[in-house]
């Protein structure tokens, strides 16, 4: 098995997870995981739509599409109950759906070979997790798992059933 191969299927699946975890969400988009707060899907989403646009920027250099979303979304940013404070659900989950179909699409054009190439922007703090493209683009899908975990404990705290 070749790594482009080991990537794809991990930004697939968590695409899939994603997608199945928050649009179940979609009726309690800000359902908080834990009686003390926490990030809930609406937010969940939104972050991982900016980290999508992210992509880009870090391997190629090129702007992030949804940089104007980062207060609300990013790194150190504050969820909040407040749905009228974020894009429409919708919205965020298209915008995150596209992202991904995109990014998938530039690592077909970057290919096994391409994987061993530095990034043009690694953020402050990554310089190991980023020192390939290869690493960026999966420790983008091992930051997504994480997160998923997030949206199964609100899932959980507004009622519903795990899946599995």
């Amino acid at each position: 098995m070749k790594a482009i191969d080991t990537i794809r299927w991990a930004l697939r699946t968590t695409d899939e997870l994603t997608t199945r975890l928050v649009e179940d969400m979609r009726d309690h988009p800000t359902t908080q995981p834990t009686s003390k707060g926490g990030n809930h899907a609406l937010w969940v989403l939104g972050h991982l739509a900016v980290i999508e646009g992210m992509i880009p920027h870090t391997v190629f250099g090129e702007p992030n599409p949804v940089q104007h979303w980062w207060p609300l979304f990013g790194t150190g940013s504050k969820p909040t109950d407040d749905a009228g404070a974020y894009p429409p659900f919708g919205e965020v989950l298209k915008t995150y759906q596209d992202l991904r179909a995109k990014n998938l699409a530039r690592l077909e054009e970057i290919g096994e070979a391409g994987l061993e190439r530095a990034p043009k922007v690694i953020p402050p703090g990554f310089e190991d997790g980023m020192k390939t493209v290869g690493r960026t683009f999966h420790l983008i899908a091992l930051h997504q798992m994480f997160h998923l975990g997030q949206v199964a404990d609100a899932r959980r705290a507004a009622g519903k059933e795990p899946f599995m």
